[in-house]
């Protein structure tokens, strides 16, 4: 390449880059009510039996997501739910790669999350075209720390005591909003020593995992106070789980949109950021509902 076509090809790279920095930090914030990431379980065991779908009705559901309203869809190959056995690597990125390679080609510009602890199959996704990796172990492997920040990807840092297998046998924390945030804000700031840019990290409490329902409350309660000075962008994920079943008496998940809508309206005042759902549409509908009285901010007198 001549000097003068680097030139020209450097300031324009630049900028895609930065456009695409931006499109990203925008989709992780939310406006004037949470953003919607919907769900999609490309498994046979996940703990919500109406999420599970195989490749071809991933690809369906997603696409139905996004024209729905959804921001993001966040595509998974290994539950991690309670209990969950690993799965074998292949069988993940199996599952996961061509799906997003799929949608990618459909949708351009939509956005894609990839919902694996696994460095190997957050590398392929990003190379199919996923835009997050959103890791529910908290970037535990070092090789994971290294894929994001050599990307420059978003990514979403969950905590979660334990492994999937063995989380919910006795979970124990001395303050555990204060053990949360601090595990979290620890890796949040190694990424950010690495270089990778602030404004790409999200912050997940992890309610359900390795919490009781105890420690889901007070992670709730505490809404984007786990987040270093509240700038942070945060997402729940509580759809449907047991959280939910424990404050509305609903024993199974298919009893549990109500109660998940709910929360959903605590999440908007309190300013969570995103929402990792599985009824993209309710949500939608919720929010829409809610619009005109949460436009205007109303504060009690001091």
């Amino acid at each position: 390449m001549k000097p003068a076509e680097l030139g020209q090809s450097v300031p324009s790279d630049l900028e895609a880059l930065a456009a695409r920095r931006s499109k990203l930090a925008d989709a992780l914030r939310a406006t004037s009510a949470p953003q919607i990431m919907g769900i999609i379980n490309a498994t046979d065991d996940s703990f919500f039996e109406g999420s599970r779908v195989n490749s071809s009705e991933a690809v369906e559901r997603a696409l139905a997501m996004w024209d729905a309203g959804a921001t993001w869809v966040d595509i998974g190959g290994e539950s991690t739910r309670p209990g969950a056995e690993p799965v074998p690597l292949e069988v993940e990125l199996a599952r996961v790669v061509p799906v997003i390679e799929t949608l990618r080609n459909q949708r351009p510009t939509a956005l894609i999350s990839v919902d694996t602890r696994h460095p190997e199959v957050a590398k392929q996704a990003l190379l199919a075209g996923a835009d997050m990796v959103n890791d529910v172990s908290g970037l535990r492997d070092p090789a994971m720390v290294d894929l994001v920040v050599a990307e420059g990807c978003a990514v979403c840092i969950m905590h979660m005591q334990g492994e999937p297998g063995t989380m919910q046998n006795e979970p124990d924390y001395e303050d555990c909003v204060s053990e949360v945030s601090t595990a979290l804000e620890g890796v949040r700031q190694r990424l950010m020593e690495r270089g990778h840019p602030a404004e790409l990290i999200v912050l997940d409490p992890g309610i359900g995992f390795g919490k009781t329902q105890a420690h889901n409350l007070e992670l709730l309660n505490a809404g984007k106070t786990i987040a270093s000075s509240g700038k942070t962008p945060v997402l729940w994920g509580v759809s449907r789980k047991s959280i939910v079943g424990h404050l509305t008496g609903r024993q199974r998940a298919e009893d549990r949109l109500s109660g998940t809508l709910a929360l959903a309206a605590v999440a908007q005042r309190l300013g969570i950021d995103i929402l990792r759902v599985h009824d993209v549409e309710a949500h939608i509908d919720l929010f829409n509902a809610l619009e005109p009285f949460t436009t205007a901010q109303h504060h009690p007198p001091e």
